[in-house]
């Protein structure tokens, strides 16, 4: 009869440590599942400005370009665009300058934040609403990084029937980028 209460302590003795480990582990869960992941937002320099327009105007050329995470086929428009940030806000793409790549984009640009602290880059043209297929004649895009040679944006467009997001690399029109010309 010992032996039997023996093994019946052994049981409870296992179903107590079970339990608490359960309980242990939908605790840890619990606080692992309810915390945010935040990320810090991204700080532009000080000289973001200078940076993105130059003392008279600055111009990027499209360096890569991804799709969802996948990068995109850099070919004809993509490898021939530009886009121009002047100091006194205005922006200019050369699109219209080359055949078959569309119109030239014409606007103002801003850097502004947004509620969390996220640099942004705001164009606001009468042209966005046809050319990005959008209701407003604004446009945000996020900066993922500033420097003196890079600029990455990243931002939602809706490519055929979904919405997607794009980050583009651009650098100083003078930097020659291997790879570039990217095919698959």
């Amino acid at each position: 009869m010992g032996m039997i209460f023996d093994i019946i302590e052994i049981k409870i003795c296992i179903m107590q440590i079970y339990s608490s480990s359960l309980v242990i582990l939908i605790v840890v869960l619990s606080f692992t599942s309810c915390t945010k992941s935040s990320k810090k937002p991204y700080i532009l320099p000080d000289n973001a400005i200078s940076l993105l327009a130059g003392e008279t105007g600055k111009t990027w050329k499209l360096a890569w370009r991804y799709n969802n995470g996948t990068r995109m086929n850099m070919r004809g428009c993509f490898l021939s665009y530009r886009a121009t940030y002047s100091p006194d806000m205005m922006f200019r793409d050369n699109n219209g300058d080359h055949q078959d790549c569309g119109l030239t984009l014409l606007g103002n640009w801003e850097i502004t934040k947004d509620k969390k602290g996220n640099p942004y880059i705001k164009l606001t043209s009468d042209q966005l609403p046809d050319i990005m297929h959008i209701d407003k004649n604004y446009k945000f895009f996020k900066i993922l990084k500033l420097d003196k040679d890079t600029l990455r944006i990243q931002f939602r467009h809706k490519q055929f029937s979904s919405k997607s997001t794009f980050v583009d690399t651009f650098v100083s029109e003078h930097i020659k980028i291997e790879d570039r010309d990217f095919h698959w």
